[in-house]
């Protein structure tokens, strides 16, 4: 039996070792948290993320309770719509249903620490970093400079038992914040990302989400009114921080999925998503090739991927959350709204 430690078990983590042929690898996850989480939000599920679910044996139990997301709009701050996104077959899942799911699928063979790792494990063995962010494994064997960057903005993200409005769904951008809800599968999640001097670490509940009312009192009713109804027992918060560029996820014995390798801006959601193929990925080389072979194939697969999603992301980030630019930014998505339909425009040379 090969060894494989793999320090986080969150959804990279618990993915990987769900994944991962335990009749070949004797597997370790070492994870701080005793429980899962109790408070989350939603996650979309791209195809990519899909696919990975499937492969990992859930996706029919994940559908059964998301419901597909549909189609919402891009609004401006006071509600009204500038462009509506049409999201097909995607679904949003809770993150607490997902890691639940996840955790379930690993094998009773799979050893769990329930610790908070200092320092890398002992042992020998391919070691796997899906520990987030402020990865251990990327500091330890990567180095201090791929410290994670700590942006200006605050992420604010709830649940409410009360059903969203089909006429509110979708995402809402202002000045320098935006503000997003969903339905779920038992009411409604909502999100608001905007700057704020709060934290880095340790941020109240209470006092992100008194910050939150005032930063978007002037804002449409429907965020207001969530806002209102919004409890601080049902909030997580946090500060967003970014990864920096990386040469290789891939170092010696050491490996790096989710956002340990690629942490990244939210706004295009697709940060869980990514995690779930970076595992099945990892893992599915893995069984099949020799460990090295295996590992520079993880990294030639997923390294660029990721990297322009990142970017990608980035670049989405500084149009939502357009301070200086934004009455720009809204002259051009009201000309968008404004313009005629094709169909229109022809009948009207037409005549």
């Amino acid at each position: 039996m090969e060894p494989i430690s793999i320090v986080g078990g969150g959804i990279a983590g618990l993915a990987l070792a769900a994944s991962l042929d335990p009749g070949r690898f004797e597997v370790t996850v070492y994870e701080k948290r005793p429980e899962l989480p109790t408070v989350g939000t939603a996650l979309g599920m791209w195809p990519n993320a899909q696919r990975a679910l499937e492969r990992i044996g859930v996706l029919e139990e994940a559908r059964a309770v998301s419901p597909v997301i549909g189609s919402g709009w891009v609004r401006n701050a006071a509600g009204e719509p500038w462009v509506t996104v049409d999201a097909g077959g995607m679904f949003g899942i809770s993150r607490i249903d997902l890691l639940r799911l996840l955790d379930a699928a690993v094998p009773g063979t799979v050893r769990r620490v329930t610790s908070h790792a200092q320092a890398l494990p002992a042992g020998g063995g391919l070691l796997v970093g899906a520990d987030g962010v402020h990865s251990m494994v990327r500091r330890e064997a990567w180095g201090a400079r791929t410290a994670a960057g700590l942006t200006p903005y605050l992420a604010l993200r709830g649940t409410l038992p009360t059903r969203v409005s089909p006429d509110a769904v979708g995402e809402y951008w202002g000045r320098g914040d935006l503000f997003g809800m969903a339905a779920s599968y038992s009411g409604m999640f909502w999100y608001a990302s905007y700057r704020s001097d709060l934290g880095p670490y340790g941020i109240d509940a209470a006092s992100a989400l008194e910050q939150a009312r005032e930063r978007y009192a002037g804002h449409a009713p429907a965020i207001r009114q969530v806002l209102a109804a919004a409890a601080p027992e049902n909030l997580l918060v946090q500060r967003i921080w970014t990864v920096p560029r990386l040469g290789s996820y891939v170092r010696a014995r050491r490996v790096l999925i989710g956002d340990a390798a690629h942490g990244m801006m939210p706004t295009l959601g697709r940060g869980a998503c990514e995690s779930l193929v970076d595992a099945v990925t990892l893992a599915d080389l893995l069984n099949t090739l020799p460990e090295g072979q295996a590992l520079r194939a993880y990294d030639r697969q997923r390294r660029l991927r990721t990297r322009a999603l990142s970017l990608a992301s980035s670049a989405l980030g500084r149009v939502a959350l357009a301070e200086g630019a934004q009455p720009l930014r809204d002259r051009l998505l009201d000309l968008a709204r404004r313009r005629p339909e094709p169909a229109a425009v022809g009948r009207g040379s037409a005549a």
